[in-house]
């Protein structure tokens, strides 16, 4: 699914002070006929945020509906995994609607796109941050050269792109950083992007799985094929690009899948890009409360995701009833997909294996 597909705003809501900054009177104007509803709080909507009704219509909201705010909270948070530093975020939410997202079960079901119109001061905070660090002592698993600092830990920054220009300003303002870089993931290929000048400064990692599978659980999101096919338009544009594995759901027939999914990819990129090729593995962390959302609007996917024959319950930092493969089994698991990795993508070093 094209990004352009994936909005079509009627209704927005938003926090009172959103106007006030020229950031916010943009997204208001390029909507002019959408409903504006003004909350005190992007993070308490109630005709969004537990509300069982809204089950039933979890991807039209997604589609049409926006949320405008204010970031109040700009530090920075370490991370050690992905990134050196989690970024505060400029969008919390997403129009996609994988059936394993993490953002949901913290803000409450279909979550549409919630944007924050004060960039400048994230940016801001993100460049004072990256001058006390002073340059990167020593190449680590995250970067070899530079501070990483992840951007879109709570959305997707390839959708967000279609509604205002708050990526473009961060691609930008990393340009000008000589110690750091931004990263995100993306499930969506918007190639607006390509149009951003990251002169190496951003790294986007393209999230994949085996299709057939993507096509239940990652829904509204760009076709595997098209993920794959758009790594060496990106590495042109200058942008760094990695790929996440991500997450890796274990069922019967999995490493066939895998296999083949790592053969599409070493028969579709250039040696150019197989030379900077990194991976992330991120294996399926599923949560209770979650999977009785699902039931209310994919119970396809749970077949997938929901398997408490080979899971394990652990309460998360947050308290969340969370679901991950066995400790005694998951990382066998894990060595047998890194295995079939190094086998077919010997090249692809593995960044961090979750």
């Amino acid at each position: 699914m094209a990004p352009r597909d994936l909005i079509d705003i009627d209704r927005i809501f938003h926090e009172p002070a959103v106007a006030d900054y020229p950031r916010g009177r943009e997204i208001l104007s390029r909507f002019p006929n959408a409903e504006r509803i003004e909350v005190p709080s992007h993070w308490n909507i109630p005709e969004l945020h537990g509300n069982e009704g809204s089950v039933e219509d979890w991807v039209r909201i997604k589609r049409s509906t926006l949320v405008l705010g204010v970031k109040k909270g700009l530090a920075m948070r370490p991370n050690g995994r992905s990134a050196h530093f989690i970024a505060p975020s400029t969008s919390n939410g997403c129009a996609m609607a994988c059936a394993y997202c993490y953002v949901p079960r913290r803000k409450g079901f279909s979550n549409p796109i919630s944007l924050f119109v004060n960039v400048e001061a994230v940016g801001a905070a993100i460049a004072r941050h990256a001058g006390k660090q002073g340059p990167l002592p020593e190449p680590d698993q995250i970067d070899g050269q530079a501070w990483v600092y992840d951007l879109g830990e709570n959305g997707d920054l390839s959708v967000d792109a279609m509604i205002c220009d708050n990526v473009r300003d961060l691609v930008a303002l990393f340009r000008g950083l000589p110690n750091a870089k931004g990263s995100f993931a993306t499930k969506a290929v918007n190639r607006d992007l390509l149009a951003y000048d990251p002169q190496g400064r951003t790294r986007i990692r393209f999230s994949l799985m085996p299709a057939r599978i993507a096509r239940v659980v990652d829904v509204r999101t760009a076709p595997i094929r098209e993920r794959i096919a758009a790594i060496d338009d990106f590495l042109r544009a200058g942008y760094e690009v990695h790929v996440n594995f991500s997450p890796v759901i274990l069922y019967e027939g999995w490493e066939a899948d895998w296999t083949a999914l790592f053969d599409e990819i070493d028969g579709t990129i250039s040696d150019a890009a197989k030379d900077q090729l990194a991976c992330e593995i991120i294996m399926l962390t599923h949560n209770a409360g979650l999977h009785a959302v699902n039931l209310g609007w994919h119970p396809k996917a749970e077949d997938l995701l929901w398997r408490p024959d080979i899971q394990e319950s652990k309460r998360s930092e947050g308290g969340g009833d969370n679901l991950r493969y066995r400790a005694g089994w998951k990382g066998k698991w894990l060595a047998r997909f890194k295995a079939l990795l190094a086998e077919r993508m010997p090249y692809c070093r593995v960044r961090y294996a979750f």
